[in-house]
C-alpha cells in the first residue's frame, strides 16, 4: 500500500527521478508530442522540405489559424507536433535568439546552434520545481554553410540530427515508410513527394490541401519560403494523393 503514494510522487514531481531512472512527466510530455497532428522533416541534396497535417479540425476552423511550419530565420524553418502553446512559447525563443545573434555579429545563427540553444532551454524546464516540460516537438530544418541541416528537438531537452523524420501523431508508419523510401541524393521535388507519400501511408482518407502547411529552404537560395495551399495542392493532383469530396 505504500508504494501507490511513492509511485505518485514520482509521477506527479518534474524534477525527481523514480527508483529506475525515470523522469515521468517528461515521458508524458512525449505522449502530448504523439497526439499531435504529424509533421515531417526531409533532407535532399538540394535542401530541406518541412511539411505539416494541420489536423482533422471543424469545417467551421479557419485552415489559416492553424500553423504548423514557422520562419525562425530567413534561413531557417521550423515545424511542431505538441501543444500548439508551448510550440509558439519555443518558436518565439528560437526567433529571438536569431534576431539577437543578427543584432550583435550580423550574421547569421548556424541550425545547429540554434537548436541547441533552443533545447537548452528546453532542458531547464526538466530541473526547475514548480514547472513542467513542455509538450512539443520541433523540426528545424535550414542551410548551413550551404549544407542542408535537419534536426529534432524532444521534450528531454536533448537534440537529433536527421536525414528525414516523422514527430507526432502516428510517426511510426511515416518513419517506416521514411526509411524505406529515403534517398539522400534525392531532389527538392523528390523530397516533397517523399513527405507527401510518407503523410498519406498514415492517413486512410488521402490528403487535403488546405489542411497542409508546406515550406523549403533550398541550398541555392538559402532562404525559407513558405508555400501557398495552390502548390500542396497541385503536388497532390499530381501524386495521385489526393483525398476524395465529401458527396452530398
Amino acid at each position: 500500500m505504500q508504494g501507490q503514494p511513492q509511485q505518485q510522487a514520482y509521477d506527479r514531481g518534474t524534477t525527481i527521478f523514480s527508483p529506475d531512472g525515470r523522469l515521468y512527466q517528461v515521458e508524458y510530455a512525449r505522449e502530448a508530442v504523439k497526439r499531435g497532428s504529424a509533421s515531417i522533416g526531409v533532407r535532399t541534396a538540394e535542401g530541406v522540405v518541412l511539411l505539416g497535417d494541420k489536423g482533422s479540425q471543424s469545417p467551421l476552423l479557419e485552415p489559416s489559424s492553424v500553423e504548423k511550419i514557422h520562419k525562425a530565420d530567413g534561413h531557417v524553418g521550423l515545424a511542431s507536433a505538441g501543444h500548439v502553446a508551448d510550440a509558439r512559447q519555443l518558436i518565439d525563443f528560437a526567433r529571438r535568439q536569431a534576431q539577437g545573434n543578427r543584432l550583435r555579429y550580423g550574421e547569421r545563427l548556424g541550425v545547429e546552434t540554434l537548436t541547441k540553444r533552443v533545447t537548452d532551454y528546453i532542458q531547464r524546464y526538466t530541473q526547475v520545481g514548480g514547472a513542467r516540460p513542455f509538450g512539443v516537438a520541433l523540426i528545424v530544418g535550414g542551410i548551413e554553410a550551404g549544407q542542408p541541416r535537419l534536426f529534432e528537438t524532444d521534450p528531454s531537452g536533448t537534440p537529433y540530427e536527421w536525414q528525414a523524420l516523422a514527430i507526432g501523431e502516428n510517426r511510426s508508419d511515416i518513419q517506416d515508410y521514411l526509411e524505406d523510401n529515403y534517398e539522400s541524393e534525392a531532389t527538392l521535388e523528390a523530397g516533397i513527394e517523399l513527405a507527401l507519400r510518407a503523410l498519406a501511408e498514415a492517413t486512410d482518407d488521402g490528403l487535403d490541401a488546405e489542411q497542409l502547411g508546406l515550406a523549403t529552404v533550398t541550398v541555392e537560395s538559402e532562404e525559407y519560403q513558405q508555400h501557398s495551399v495552390d502548390e500542396p495542392a497541385t503536388y497532390l493532383t499530381d501524386y495521385d494523393l489526393a483525398g476524395d469530396e465529401d458527396d452530398e
